[in-house]
């Protein structure tokens, strides 16, 4: 049952006189007296009203304060089109009449203080505005929230011990341009679940030490979770976000979430986050239509409303909006010391036309298809996340060939630190479908690459979205019998590994699952019992380990000098071979790459050098579940000039496999 509004209003609203119930509108809110807390200054609404401010969450949402020696909790939230705001919650049994908030000048910011209120209490904004319209939303700013289909925000105190100051101090070169960077892409739902039914998905805490010491063993220098920042349906797999600063409750609270960071830290593997600006859920009970208006999406369905993922589009054109998305970003890293952004469906943003015919879509001002704000908003959050985190990387999603992604935005590019390379990805995917005796037809596939392969920093990905929808898992993308499936995973994962690019590989593509991803299901660990699967997982872990050993594979990724093709002409034998190079060019890797079942004895391979070439890498090895095929060790190089290089090697070449050899520049 509600019960009425108390005669006095059992809160301080900014900009009132004590007491008296008569809230003023001043340009802004006077310093709180009587204690600590969050003060909304003048220069906090003239930089959210100009789409300046990056730390928004320490000023709007909920905070503890205190006023006039009582402890309780400030509030404060964004509806400008509103004419009445509240705030209800456990503390007052959810009357909208109990607590209204005040509205701050101009600003379209609402705000008060109320008494009481502790750490973990439950609380929505009651918002009404002109027309009828009535909602009780989910603060965009909250920290926590409830463990969905529930959707309450809950107060929160966002303090933590951390224990990575050693990961922290030293984190930039660990994911520069000239270090090895392996990725390991992790659902946090489906890594690993409880083993007995109903199999649950672990939690923050328990998945920490587990993932720490999997990723240490296995070499992946980062982890990359798909979105953790609260989302209602779990089989959105976090893409369809309503709490752009919080959590995802399902596996627990923001101090277990850096728990789970910190404990990886102390492992020395980094976190990167991925992170949706493009579009946002729908649900009425969050961002949608905030104070009845379009608040945060565009309001032109034609641009507000995605049409391939039922969601709502940022309107990166209006000033609060930049500054509220700005914040989120910037949230992250400080809040959660992650090391990484990767932003999510980069093209979608890019192109006003995206995944819309004709008539479907509104021109810029200047009659194209690009979108100005959103290009505009990508270049300033990557100047503010260098700005104030330069020991971090962003990535970029973006699958066209939309140019100087990863160059700095004064030179005219949209200022990311790399883009993932989605033409390699889908070349190379279609390559190795292709059976064997017909792939000499298709070995431009492999080799087109190059060409543009410095065009910006990239990203090798082998992501969630290649193994879903009815695409199958890496396994049997490629093509042959079950042996040749095994060795030709081994292969794709040994040219990978020993082309220019970072790496980036889901969960589950190291043990050579054999089914498509389930959000709803675990890693199928119980196949590394079998040979081939432990197999598989013992090559990436030794390709993970060599990459961060040689620096001939890492140093110069995005470099020209750090490759050189030797053979890529042999499309009959559907063979490529190619040099890597380390900055001092002391020490060499050849890579050999058979793309065939067919054993190639006395297979002859030009180098730069003389001298005995080491075998380093076989992924034919019978530890690997290979033929177990090789050369011994190593070759030495003889005085006969091949591909344009001085000297030759022959070598025995295994089927569906490929070969690393080192040797002296």
């Amino acid at each position: 049952m509600t019960r009425p509004a108390s005669p006095k209003p059992k809160y301080l609203p900014f900009g009132s006189e004590a007491g008296n119930g008569q809230p003023r509108q001043p340009a802004a809110p006077p310093e709180p007296p009587g204690g600590p807390g969050p003060a909304l200054t003048p220069q906090d609404l003239y930089l959210f009203n100009e789409g300046s401010h990056v730390r928004l969450y320490e000023k709007l949402g909920s905070h503890p304060a205190t006023r006039d020696g009582q402890a309780g909790y400030q509030f404060a939230v964004w509806a400008p089109n509103a004419d009445y705001v509240a705030v209800v919650g456990d503390f007052n049994g959810w009357d909208k009449g109990a607590n209204r908030l005040a509205p701050v000048g101009s600003s379209g910011v609402w705000a008060g203080f109320v008494p009481g209120v502790t750490n973990g209490t439950m609380y929505k904004y009651h918002v009404a505005a002109p027309g009828g319209f009535t909602a009780e939303k989910t603060d965009p700013f909250a920290f926590h929230c409830e463990i969905p289909p529930k959707h309450a925000a809950v107060t929160w105190d966002m303090g933590y011990e951390w224990h990575d100051d050693e990961w922290m101090a030293g984190r930039g070169k660990k994911i520069a341009q000239d270090a090895p960077v392996s990725i390991y892409e992790v659902h946090l739902g489906s890594w690993m679940r409880e083993a007995d039914p109903p199999y649950h998905s672990l939690s923050y805490r328990d998945v920490a030490p587990k993932l720490a010491a999997y990723c240490r063993d296995m070499g992946f220098t980062h982890v990359e979770f798909l979105p953790i920042t609260e989302y209602p349906f779990f089989g959105s797999w976090g893409y369809q976000t309503t709490g752009y600063f919080a959590a995802t409750s399902r596996f627990g609270t923001p101090q277990d979430l850096m728990y789970l960071i910190d404990t990886l830290h102390q492992a020395g593997v980094g976190v990167i986050l991925d992170w949706v600006p493009s579009h946002f859920a729908t649900d009425a009970w969050a961002l949608a239509k905030f104070d009845g208006t379009a608040c945060y999406e565009h309001a032109d369905p034609q641009q507000g409303f995605h049409p391939d993922w039922g969601s709502f589009i940022f309107n990166y054109g209006r000033h609060e909006v930049r500054s509220f998305l700005l914040s989120s970003a910037l949230f992250w890293l400080d809040k959660y010391h992650i090391d990484g952004i990767r932003v999510d469906a980069v093209a979608s943003m890019l192109y006003l036309n995206y995944s819309r015919k004709e008539g479907e879509w509104t021109p810029n001002r200047y009659g194209g298809q690009e979108n100005i704000e959103a290009i505009e908003f990508l270049r300033r959050f990557n100047q503010e996340v260098y700005q104030h985190y330069p020991d971090v990387q962003t990535i970029a999603e973006e699958s066209t060939s939309w140019g100087m992604v990863s160059r700095p935005t004064y030179a005219g590019g949209l200022g990311f630190g790399y883009k993932w390379d989605m033409g390699w990805m889908h070349d190379t995917l279609r390559y190795i479908a292709e059976d064997p005796i017909h792939r000499k037809y298709h070995q431009n596939d492999l080799t087109f690459r190059m060409l543009y392969a410095y065009h910006e920093n990239f990203v090798l990905p082998l992501s969630h979205d290649e193994v879903v929808h009815g695409k199958g898992p890496l396994w049997d993308k490629c093509a042959g019998d079950e042996w040749q499936k095994y060795a030709g995973l081994r292969l794709l994962f040994g040219y990978m590994w020993g082309m220019t690019g970072k790496k980036l590989l889901f969960q589950g593509g190291e043990i050579a699952q054999r089914r498509e991803w389930r959000s709803e299901e675990s890693v199928d660990w119980h196949l590394l019992q079998h040979a081939p699967h432990e197999g598989v997982q013992r090559w990436v872990r030794d390709l993970n380990h060599a990459y961060a050993a040689e620096p001939a594979l890492h140093e110069l990724d995005n470099q020209p000098g750090g490759f050189d093709w030797i053979d890529c002409a042999d499309a009959n034998a559907s063979v490529l071979s190619f040099v890597r190079r380390g900055k001092t060019g002391e020490e060499l890797i050849v890579c050999v790459l058979n793309f065939t079942p067919v054993p190639r004895p006395g297979y002859r391979v030009g180098v730069p050098s003389a001298g005995f070439w080491k075998e380093i890498l076989n992924s034919d090895a019978g530890l690997y579940w290979g033929s177990n095929l090789g050369n011994s060790g190593g070759v030495f190089a003889e005085p006969t000039a091949m591909h344009g290089q001085p000297f030759s090697v022959t070598i025995t070449l295994p089927p569906l496999a490929a070969v690393f050899f080192k040797g002296r520049g």
